[in-house]
């Protein structure tokens, strides 16, 4: 009997070190890279996000929680988060406006944001609050920052835009939910610049529908470059309605090439959105998967060097110009068309031209604060005036 307990002992004593080391390498990063890869879940459905990460885990590291329907009902999410956690990934939460106004959920919702950081360390790298506030800008006066404000010129939509921003995003996400000290994250596909002058710690430029890839990231990695901060790319819908491969995405042939321009210019979270038009399911594809896959091993097999803005030139745009870029007719602030100013036309042909010229080596800033004398890094700056300094 007393050999039977003792080879009992002995048996718990060697597992110990295993399930020790196995803990261990669970919550450890995936890849130890520089970047940030995985998928915007933007969904209500818990069993399905564990059976995407299931999926993907071995070839992403990063999932963000894009479903109000889960990061407001604290049961689900801690569920989620635990679930990606103990998967060795990093997880950023979506947060916008609490949802009532019930001061006991608030501090419930307040004490969660809190405790997360202890909870989850590294792994939970921020808040995702709110989304393509600059799209919105231009092209929906319902969500408009600068609205029913109205602007009596360029410098004061600026000025009320970067304002407001900050406003909305210091009250209801810093100061209500508690994110004082926690990087806040968004996506948008125009006005980056003014995106992180209000207040944005990381912006994620959208490559979808058909624009050009190329000149939102000069637009997002120059703003980035010029004031300090991080950026990225997500993936988002090329359809507003799914086509025969039944999702809003891409062919998964061509999200394998955009995730790797996205890598190629320097982006250091690199995004794909997964969800239908209702929030109720993930669009993913199994060639969108085998396309994240295919991805991970050339990101492995070709490290790229140390991205240095000497290596390129920045297109610098006139202070305050709150333009679309998707055309000559595109709006200014979604207060004004571009047909409205002589230069607009003339700035779209300099910088199509330079993209054109050079695809990879263009950054698009704005003069606004540069100090004098500086070249930010860059080999080359072009004024939006004719202005050349090298």
């Amino acid at each position: 009997m007393k050999s039977k307990y003792a080879i009992v002992i002995l048996i718990l004593l060697l597992l110990i070190p295993v399930i020790v080391l196995h803990r261990v390498l669970v919550n450890q990063p995936k890849k130890d890279l520089d970047i940030f890869v995985g998928v915007d879940v933007a969904y209500d459905n818990v069993e399905e996000i564990k059976m995407l990460v299931d999926e993907i885990s071995p070839c992403t590291n990063t999932i963000v929680i894009g479903s109000t329907g889960i990061t407001y009902d604290l049961q689900k999410l801690n569920d989620v988060c635990q679930y990606v956690y103990e998967k060795g990934m990093y997880f950023i939460i979506y947060k916008v406006h609490p949802l009532n106004d019930d001061l006991e959920d608030l501090a419930v919702q307040r004490q969660w944001v809190l405790d997360a950081k202890p909870k989850w360390g590294k792994y939970f790298l921020g808040l995702y609050a709110y989304d393509e506030t600059g799209g919105r800008q231009l092209d929906d006066a319902d969500y408009q920052v600068v609205g029913d404000w109205k602007a009596d010129n360029q410098t004061d939509a600026a000025n009320k835009y970067v304002s407001g921003l900050n406003v909305i995003l210091n009250h209801t996400i810093r100061e209500l939910l508690g994110a004082e000290n926690l990087p806040l994250y968004t996506s948008d596909y125009a006005l980056y610049w003014f995106d992180y002058k209000g207040g944005y710690d990381v912006v994620f430029s959208e490559f979808g529908w058909n624009y050009s890839r190329q000149l939102n990231v000069a637009l997002c990695r120059g703003a980035a470059n010029v004031l300090n901060k991080d950026w990225g790319a997500m993936i988002t819908w090329t359809y507003t309605q799914p086509p025969d491969h039944k999702s809003y995405l891409e062919s998964g042939e061509k999200l394998y090439d955009d995730l790797v321009l996205a890598y190629e210019n320097g982006a250091k979270y690199i995004l794909v959105f997964d969800s239908n038009e209702n929030y109720t399911h993930g669009t993913l594809q199994p060639d969108h998967k085998d396309a994240l896959k295919r991805f991970w091993e050339y990101s492995a097999d070709n490290p790229r060097p140390s991205e240095l803005p000497s290596d390129r030139m920045a297109y610098v745009l006139p202070k305050d110009y709150g333009y679309g870029f998707r055309g000559p007719d595109d709006t200014i602030w979604g207060l004004w068309t571009g047909h409205e100013y002589a230069f607009s036309f003339e700035i779209s042909t300099q910088v199509g031209g330079l993209l054109e010229e050079y695809p990879n080596k263009v950054d698009m800033i704005y003069d606004d604060g540069l100090e004098s004398g500086s070249m930010y890094g860059y080999s080359e700056l072009i004024f939006w005036n004719g202005t050349v300094i090298q």
